[in-house]
């Protein structure tokens, strides 16, 4: 033990951080992809000896009927609340490699940022806390409360195994507060409040036709071609507005009210500049809301992948045996997910044009939306602090991406979840050449300090509040 102060320990040793996160960005954990399964486990007893390094108690590796997970504490604050810090390590896969100006698993520092595939979304944000916490222990010798960290490595892939993981595992991550590490800021300057997440279902499906690829010249005008019957059955899913067209889709969808909207709006909002940054000509949804309403506080249903026949080089000329889709819901407060899967699979069964079999194979992610009520006092306390670290107000913000578990810890340890994380909308989150400032590295390392300081003071309702 050092006997300093935990931000000269933070300063002094941000050489090694870096190190560290650069040693994890490094370890190819795609757990959407079975090869790399055990990359995935890798990474898992990377994170579990970091935080043994770091000086946490009881730290270990936890099945799930997936990849494992990691679980880390430090409970000797008696009297003291008990807060739950959550991030994952896994990742989403690259894409398309020469999209990268560096290889996405040989991370490497330009300009102030450590480019590589998970060096935000969440490798660098989960890390953040473990050296905060570090700092303490190494200078200190304790913590201001009690902690305890979980970490997945499924949530690239909707978190399918991690409901039933936190319910049989309720006694062992009961907490009086849950800290979302996968979480961010609106830009170096702007801090936000992380108020909802949306929920998420989805399925793939395949329209069978002939028994094999056969001659488009012998079979072509005669049979269905199952690529034409799929583009039918997708354009059925929105009418020409954008408006989902599945019935029974909106139907127990929470209406925010008008007060709630108005909320959410920013002044300094560009259109035509996040039409530039994103690359498109104009925005296309549902009528009667905003682009940021469309992405935030409505459902969403989107083909992910459409594939089928030949697509090599030069011409074959067949019609193929088979078509498959995947689908996405992203849905919002009050929807079940199975029932909103259900709908889509009756209309699928309902819209399947003559001459083809649909085959529907729905994923195990299911996840409800979360929502933190803004009155809840940890809210306030964040904001406070974020307010002081930024020296401006933090924006109320709802995020069009989900975070499963915030649902399942709602569910079934009965806590709300507070997002705590830095990075920025424009780091390349699931696309190539993902990078995380480095100075936003730093500064959430210093700000988990105070954190942890200023929770210890907070009193927990019985309500979990």
């Amino acid at each position: 033990m050092d006997q300093g102060n935990p931000h000269d320990y933070l300063d002094q040793h941000q050489d090694r951080a870096l190190a560290d996160l650069t040693e994890l960005v490094t370890i190819p954990s795609i757990a959407a992809q079975s090869d790399h399964a055990d990359d995935v486990a890798r990474a898992a007893r990377w994170v579990a000896d970091r935080l043994t390094r770091a000086g946490l108690d009881g730290v270990r590796l936890l099945p799930t009927a997936l990849h494992p997970a990691v679980y880390g504490e430090w409970l000797r604050a008696p009297g003291k609340p008990t807060v739950l810090i959550y991030g994952h390590f896994d990742v989403m896969p690259p894409g398309p490699t020469h999209l990268w100006t560096s290889p996405p698993f040989a991370p490497e520092v330009r300009n102030g940022r450590l480019y590589g595939r998970g060096a935000t979304d969440d490798k660098g944000n989960m890390l953040i806390p473990i050296l905060a916490t570090e700092a303490l222990l190494q200078t200190i010798g304790a913590l201001p409360l009690n902690v305890k960290f979980l970490f997945e490595g499924q949530e690239e892939m909707g978190s399918p195994y991690m409901g039933a993981f936190v319910a049989a595992q309720r006694d062992l991550l009961a907490c009086d507060l849950a800290i979302n590490a996968d979480s961010g800021q609106q830009s170096e300057e702007q801090p936000i409040q992380l108020l909802s997440t949306r929920g998420i279902c989805g399925l793939e499906f395949a329209l069978r036709g002939p028994g094999a690829d056969v001659h488009s010249g012998q079979h072509g005008g005669a049979i269905q071609n199952p690529l034409h019957a799929i583009a039918e059955l997708i354009a059925s899913f929105h009418d020409a507005s954008g408006r989902i067209a599945v019935a029974g889709f909106y139907d127990d969808v929470l209406e925010l009210s008008a007060d709630e909207r108005a909320a959410m709006q920013t002044p300094d909002w560009d259109e035509a500049a996040e039409r530039a940054k994103i690359g498109i000509t104009a925005f296309f949804g549902e009528p009667g809301y905003t682009p940021r309403e469309r992405t935030t506080i409505r459902p969403t249903l989107e083909i992910n992948g459409l594939w089928g026949g030949y697509t090599g080089e030069g011409p074959m000329t067949v019609i193929p045996r088979e078509a498959r889709a995947k689908i996405s819901c992203r849905l919002v407060a009050n929807q079940d997910p199975q029932r909103v899967l259900d709908c889509v699979i009756a209309h699928i069964g309902a819209h399947t044009p003559p001459g083809v079999v649909a085959e529907i194979s729905p994923f195990a992610n299911l996840a409800r939306a979360y929502h933190l009520p803004s009155e809840h006092p940890a809210n306030a306390l964040v904001g406070d602090l974020l307010e002081e670290l930024y020296g401006r107000n933090p924006l109320p913000m709802r995020t069009g991406g989900s975070v499963p578990i915030l649902a399942f810890f709602h569910e079934h340890l009965g806590v709300h979840s507070v997002g705590f994380g830095f990075g920025l909308p424009d780091e390349g989150i699931h696309g190539p050449d993902e990078f995380f400032r480095l100075s936003s590295f730093a500064r959430g390392q210093h700000a988990y300090l105070r954190l942890l300081d200023r929770l210890a003071a907070w009193q927990p309702g019985a309500d979990g509040a």
